[in-house]
């Protein structure tokens, strides 16, 4: 993919940003949702390309917009797959908490994991962890691995983990090892990344969220060198069903990093609200400041935009 098609991508989440900021800590989740899906699928028709959704906001049935297997783009240029989260941390954006993004994946054909729409467990790290996780072992012996290639103790780590009734062991068992914990109320995408980026304090992600955030998850830490698995926890027999009509053979599973995102891929996002990775849309008597990051797998290259948008001058917003 030509890098210039990272840049192109970044006004995409920006308007999707722009537009669920504007009900930012009002209370409805829908609407600040509905915003950025309005806003992502109306700037995605202006990229030269032939974009297929790969993971959306569900399936065709279920969403009348980013559906998977929706066509997106002008439909000249390279062929390419998204794996896309207008919104993610939707109820963050509602509360006017921190980490909510609007963010997404691409990649040329084949090269994003086609994710049932439910919980997959996960584990991330940065780049001094790489080869030091394994998803069936336990918490402690991840952490005391580590540890160990991070060269300091335990209790010097920072675990992010969802706060929810399916993680109380979970947490109990990071609490008695030693380590400290981040509890986020959702959005584990970000802090999933966050344990690649330099000063966010994040050493380790851990726990069970949804299957699609896991592979947008895994298409950012190829592009920084971390490391990331995942296996998919199905609740009943209607998830089994869902995962093979998505081409899951094996439910058992242990997905690494490269099998849920191969080959050329890229990741843009821009913040929502403040978090550890972004600062949320700023609004002004003009317009609004935004901060995005975009990164390649192909380069390992990083970059920050922070972007003026007026208003008077891009009717679009």
């Amino acid at each position: 993919m030509k890098r210039n098609l990272a840049l192109e991508f970044i006004r995409v989440t920006e308007i999707a940003a722009i537009n669920s900021a504007r009900w930012m800590g009002k209370g409805d989740e829908k609407s600040a949702d509905q915003a950025a899906v309005d806003g992502m699928r109306k700037m995605l028709d202006t990229i030269d390309c032939k974009g297929v959704v790969v993971i959306g906001e569900g399936e065709r049935d279920e969403a009348p917009m980013l559906y998977i297997g929706e066509e997106v783009g002008t439909g000249s240029g390279p062929e390419i797959e998204i794996a896309l989260d207008p919104l993610e941390g939707t109820t963050i954006c509602a509360k006017g908490t921190q980490n909510s993004i609007s963010v997404m994946a691409i990649g040329g054909k084949g090269s994003l994991l086609n994710a049932p729409d439910i919980y997959m467990k996960k584990i991330a790290v940065g780049p001094d962890g790489v080869g030091a996780i394994d998803i069936m072992d336990t918490a402690t012996n991840n952490l005391k691995r580590l540890a160990q290639r991070k060269k300091c103790e335990i209790q010097d780590l920072t675990v992010s983990i969802l706060d929810r009734p399916r993680h109380e062991e979970l947490i109990k068992e990071v609490r008695e090892a030693g380590a400290r914990i981040y509890l986020i109320g959702d959005g584990d995408v970000s802090t999933a990344i966050a344990t690649a980026l330099p000063d966010t304090g994040i050493d380790m992600m851990i726990g069970t969220g949804g299957a699609p955030e896991g592979v947008i998850a895994a298409a950012a830490l190829r592009c920084i060198k971390g490391d990331f698995q995942g296996i998919l926890v199905p609740r009943n027999d209607d998830d089994i069903a869902r995962a093979k009509k998505m081409g899951v053979d094996d439910i058992n599973k242990i997905y690494t990093m490269d099998e849920l995102a191969k080959g050329d891929v890229m990741f843009i996002a821009t913040g929502v609200t403040d978090g550890s990775m972004l600062k949320g849309v700023k609004f002004k008597p003009w317009g609004a400041l935004t901060h995005s990051i975009v990164m390649r797998s192909k380069s390992g290259t990083i970059r920050h935009i922070t972007a003026e948008h007026h208003f008077d001058r891009k009717p679009v917003y």
